[in-house]
């Protein structure tokens, strides 16, 4: 049965895990499961390595965010986008709409570039993004090349750091 007193703490999660590149490992057995040394984590259906702790559920990536920043932010962004790359340098808080914008470039899309369209109307190609919750609307070009680098250079500008282009 879970301790429902328990509260989650970086002195906790240094008490039983070791860090040693973007992994965790047993520190203390906490389960039978939980050997001293063994690597912590089982991936799950959407990529992400995830561990429990006193009968609760936990992504890998939330335990070693918090081991070294000492708190839980709503988001956190994996920065190259793999969800299993678990290196510190690799994590960084975000907001929902921070870590939408580097979601990857949708299956059905007919340019297969992020943010433009095939406009049948005009039959050109359409370049358009969300940002904040605003649908931005940068035209429509005759070239897919020039399409894509006003694509480009509209993520750079309103996604910053957050930016991912494909």
């Amino acid at each position: 049965m879970a301790d429902t007193d328990f509260t989650l703490t970086k002195d906790y999660l240094h008490q039983i895990f070791e860090y040693k590149d973007g992994n965790l490992y047993y520190k203390k057995q906490t389960s039978p499961n939980s050997k001293i040394g063994k690597k912590v984590g089982s991936l799950t259906n959407r990529g992400y390595l995830s561990t429990t702790i006193k009968s609760k559920f936990y992504l890998l990536h939330r335990l070693i965010f918090m081991m070294f920043h000492g708190y839980l932010p709503a988001y956190i962004d994996h920065i190259d986008g793999n969800q299993s790359n678990n290196c510190i340098e690799n994590l960084r808080e975000a907001t929902l709409q921070q870590n939408n914008y580097n979601a990857k470039t949708r299956k059905n899309s007919k340019s297969g570039i992020k943010n433009v369209y095939w406009q049948k109307s005009t039959k050109k190609w359409g370049v358009a993004l969300r940002t904040n919750k605003i649908y931005k609307y940068f035209g429509c070009f005759d070239d897919l090349e020039l399409a894509t680098l006003v694509a480009t250079e509209a993520r750079n500008k309103y996604h910053g750091k957050f930016a991912k282009h494909n």
